[in-house]
């Protein structure tokens, strides 16, 4: 990129903000339309109010009638009094109502909840998740929210839910909890064939749930909550984490769907699958309203009239914990693929595979020695030490153009014209070629190195071992580490500012300065005019990671910090220990070398370059003769 392009980005980029500013609305024009929006939402609200207010009537004048009516079915199921049942182990303590026979309440021991600083994590409870099984028959819906069961079988571990439509008909849900947090249901009916249409086959399923906040930061967390399901086929897809869907048609077969937040996750896991055209709603909310996400999940799954094949599901509430869910997945009793796991997202491919088959091994083995911090160090030593040979490489491709510089200079001092850049180029190759130079074998090392960059972008934030976690002046490597903070948001930062955001990006600053030193003492004429441009961009990147980072995870910020310190020092050191002289003279014999050997070629990619860069230049001088031609024929005509 020369000079001319970063002034017409600038440019652009000037335009654009220009435009905006000029397009913006007056506040009288903001105030109208905010005027007609709150009216529009309004009726939307009041017309949805007023929906579910006439179902609702009309729910109710049906269970009236079947209340007056001793002999409709279910007359019995409909009154009562709701009554908890409690499932508990180590793991988990699983609240169940009789009133629906469904979930009110799941607890996840051994971990700290954030918010409310009790020992166990709450991850939803009361109104804020509801479950509801609804059947078709031929005059009524049966839906078990409606109904009070009996409870029976109860025990720590099993309960058995029974409601009575008539005499030898009934609905039973049984329920079963597993040694750590696998809860397995079966439902069923009894003889009630007769009740359903020929052909029935399907009954519907509407989960709801209020994602609770259980992090100190509200924006990070909400980045990882995402309502997630998994396809039949295999692979795992979720709605957008910042964006509002509502009604979101799965068209695929899926085997579960997970209420997700950052660390802990609902799941709802059924043998027969859900059908395809499930709706899925994720409405994000508002900071400070206690909750993330709202979700909603509307899905059809199998139903045997008869009683003779229950429905079967399998619920999970517990942690983001990769190991622990390849663990539980296999208390699964369906034989399904699950690839629960999938619910701690490591990245795209490539980089899952880094995760997956190097960080989380490395990772797991450090952690039962060390503390979260020296773990995260440690991590970061040993990929410097894998990568040195790359980064030594890169290095001493860019210390032999700086010992060429003198002689580059001297070697393309007659292409000082811009039409002259190609004749320019093609003489620095040219140089290089003498004494056996690459100036392109320092990139790919550099490239290389990437992937485990964003791969460690993608896995720290959703490695709950992380969670809790303190070392050093970080209370929680798991969010940000405020050094000072307010109570009101200023745009861009947020409400605090975090202090290993601030120290990743003053050694960003100092990393950018210090190859910049590196790099201005190997560019020849304009190289060096762009690189000049250049630096304003490289002490501007910085300040936008500052920007984006404040809310991120110290522990992230904390690894970034302390690699670019072990890259400016491994960059030092080789700069140190490299003798500037001993290097020409190694690069000057082998020019010799060469000179004494004419035959020999250049290889691997400087001869495709070579190559090209001449396959370039017949091309100009062939363009340049046809030019001439054509210009001869035109004065001949005249």
């Amino acid at each position: 990129m020369d000079k001319n392009n970063i002034i017409g980005f600038v440019l652009i980029a000037l335009v654009l903000i220009g435009y905006s500013w000029y397009a913006k609305p007056s506040k009288e024009q903001e105030r109208a339309q905010f005027v007609q929006d709150s009216i529009a939402q309004a009726k939307r609200q009041q017309a949805e109010q007023d929906a579910k207010t006439a179902a609702f009537n009309r729910q109710q004048a049906a269970k009236q009638k079947i209340a007056a009516d001793t002999t409709a079915l279910f007359h019995a199921a409909l009154t009562g009094q709701a009554k908890d049942i409690v499932l508990k182990n180590s793991k988990v303590a699983i609240t169940l109502s009789t009133k629906g026979a469904t979930i009110t309440k799941a607890i996840i021991n051994n971990y700290k909840d954030n918010i409310t600083e009790a020992n166990h994590v709450t991850l939803f409870q009361g109104k804020d998740q509801s479950l509801t099984y609804t059947m078709a028959a031929k005059e009524i819906n049966i839906s078990t929210a409606d109904l009070y069961f009996v409870p029976s079988n109860v025990t720590d571990s099993t309960v058995t839910f029974t409601a009575t439509a008539a005499p030898g008909k009934t609905v039973t849900l049984a329920y079963r909890l597993g040694k750590d947090y696998m809860l397995h249901m079966q439902m069923a009916v009894k003889g009630m064939e007769g009740l359903f249409a020929p052909g029935t086959s399907t009954m519907d399923v509407n989960w709801k749930d209020k994602c609770r906040q259980q992090e100190k930061g509200f924006n990070f967390e909400n980045r990882y909550a995402t309502l997630t399901y998994h396809n039949v086929e295999g692979g795992t897809d979720k709605l957008s984490e910042t964006s509002e869907k509502v009604d979101e048609d799965i068209e695929d077969s899926i085997d579960w769907v997970a209420f997700k937040n950052q660390f802990f996750s609902a799941v709802m896991i059924a043998k027969n699958n859900f059908q395809g055209h499930s709706l899925m709603t994720s409405i994000p909310q508002q900071k400070g309203s206690g909750y993330l996400k709202q979700y909603e999940a509307k899905m059809k799954t199998f139903f045997d009239p008869s009683g003779k094949t229950p429905s079967e599901f399998e619920f999970y509430f517990g942690p983001n914990d990769f190991r622990l869910l390849q663990k539980v997945e296999k208390e699964s009793t369906f034989g399904h693929d699950l690839q629960m796991q999938r619910l701690v997202y490591l990245g795209w491919p490539l980089f899952r595979i880094i995760n997956r088959w190097f960080t989380i091994y490395v990772f797991s083995w450090l952690s039962k020695w060390f503390p979260m911090g020296v773990v995260l160090i440690l991590i970061t030593l040993l990929l410097k030490v894998i990568t040195y040979p790359m980064v030594k490489k890169s290095y001493m491709s860019s210390a032999k153009m700086r010992v060429l510089k003198p002689k580059l200079d001297e070697a393309t001092k007659q292409y000082d014209k811009p039409e002259d850049a190609m004749q320019k180029q093609q003489a620095m190759m040219a140089e290089y070629a003498k004494y056996g130079v690459s100036p392109l074998s320092g990139c790919l090392p550099m490239l290389i190195q990437m992937p485990i960059w964003i791969a460690m972008f993608n896995f720290v934030p959703n490695a709950i071992e992380l969670r809790g976690q303190s070392f050093l002046w970080m209370h929680d490597l798991s969010t940000y580490d405020p050094i000072i903070q307010w109570h009101s948001n200023i745009w861009l930062i947020g409400d605090h500012l975090s202090l290993t955001c601030i120290l990743f990006c003053g050694a960003q600053i100092i990393y950018s300065w210090f190859t910049m030193q590196l790099q201005k003492d190997q560019m020849v004429g304009q190289q060096a005019e762009q690189m000049k441009a250049m630096q304003w961009m490289m002490y501007l990147m910085p300040l936008m990671f500052f920007f984006m980072f404040n809310d991120y995870s110290s522990g992230l910020n904390f690894y970034y910090f302390v690699s670019l310190i072990m890259s400016a020092g491994i960059m030092f050191v080789l700069r140190k220990t490299t003798n500037d002289e001993k290097l020409l003279a190694i690069l000057e014999a082998r020019y010799k070398e060469n000179q004494a050997n004419p035959q020999k070629k250049m290889k691997g990619m400087m001869a495709r370059m070579q190559a090209l860069q001449e396959m370039q230049q017949k091309q100009m001088e062939e363009n340049r003769r046809r030019q001439e031609e054509l210009k001869n024929k035109r004065n001949g005509k005249k």
